[in-house]
């Protein structure tokens, strides 16, 4: 990777803009693309972000263009934030314009809903070679572009393309510590968002503290369970791209996620709600797949069962979690007495 070639961010939302802006406040060329010409026409002119991401002026060095091939010709290195639905065929499309040799860093989180692949793993049936790392962690995209403190995971299994992002996004106020386990960074990432829409219902429906701490707490052992089923490393789930992101996520309106299931406890419809919110809500698209995947896995997922019902069955959100806390007893960590 050539550190001084300019970096392709694709995708213009709020998490797209703020890597773009850290990337220049680190002094790195860098190109900001997204797919409405329209958008960008006006992001461009008003030099704002005023839709996903107002209130934060992009300097005149940042190029924000809809021309993808302008985007990433001679671009040291890709950076993808769009939806995780939209992340295969972006990629493609990178590919056909004869660039799908260059080091990619995703910054999505979430699952593919028709595969139940994760972020990686779809890149890789895209790509099956090439350097590919991932970029996780607790970080509200706001906070980023004003430059307040943040800690994220890259993750790679090869160590220079990790090292080779982390040297382009570190800075006095974002910190980048080294990963290699990509199952377990990639889970954190997409199950957090679910577990995120527990919490907001939970806190949308006024059940207390306690209840929003027993739900994030199972939801992480329901995640570590499934991850350490997929060959994840345990040791991941407690850094930063785990349990990290899932208290961010889970605890703080910011989050999209836990936006979602404050309204939906509120009586506001899914697509009413999905509207005030007005982005992507990457926990709704990542259940069903979630589900896909923990059943081909056998694993026990009793909140995300619960979630599913709440969310795609009709079921009763106040009865559906106080049945959770109805359940037989158990022993915490099973096989330790």
């Amino acid at each position: 990777m050539d550190t001084a070639a300019p970096y392709a961010v694709l995708g213009a939302g709020s998490w797209g803009t703020a890597l773009a802006l850290q990337l220049v406040r680190n002094h790195r060329g860098t190109r900001l693309w997204g797919r409405d010409s329209r958008a960008l026409a006006d992001l461009d002119a008003r030099r704002e972000n005023r839709r996903y991401l107002p209130g934060f002026p992009l300097p005149d060095s940042l190029v924000v263009t809809d021309d993808l091939a302008l985007a990433i010709e001679g671009a040291g290195g890709i950076i993808l934030a769009v939806p995780a639905e939209a992340l295969r065929g972006t990629l493609e499309a990178t590919i056909r314009r004869g660039l799908g040799h260059l080091p990619i860093l995703i910054a999505t989180k979430g699952m593919e809903s028709t595969t139940a692949l994760l972020m990686h793993e779809v890149a890789r049936a895209v790509r099956p070679r090439g350097p590919l790392a991932l970029l996780s962690g607790p970080s509200f995209a706001r906070e980023v572009a004003a430059g307040l403190p943040t800690a994220v995971t890259v993750a790679s299994e090869d160590t220079d393309t990790a090292q080779k992002f982390a040297e382009a996004f570190h800075g006095s106020s974002f910190r980048i510590y080294l990963g290699q386990d990509l199952p377990g960074v990639a889970l954190g990432g997409a199950v957090k968002n679910v577990i995120a829409i527990g919490a907001g219902l939970s806190d949308g429906l006024a059940m207390g503290a306690n209840a929003r701490a027993a739900l994030i707490t199972r939801g992480l052992a329901e995640l570590v369970r499934l991850g350490l089923r997929e060959g994840a490393r345990l040791e991941t789930f407690m850094g930063l791209s785990g349990v990290g992101d899932l208290m961010l996520t889970a605890t703080d309106d910011q989050s999209r996620n836990h936006r979602l299931g404050r309204l939906l406890a509120q009586g506001v419809s899914l697509e009413a709600a999905q509207a005030r919110i007005g982005q992507v809500t990457e926990g709704m698209q990542t259940l069903p797949a979630l589900q896909k995947r923990r059943l081909a896995a056998r694993v026990e997922m009793p909140i995300t069962d619960a979630l599913d019902a709440i969310l795609n069955q009709g079921a009763d959100p106040r009865r559906t979690l106080e049945r959770l806390l109805e359940r037989s007893r158990t022993t915490e960590f099973p096989g330790t007495g």
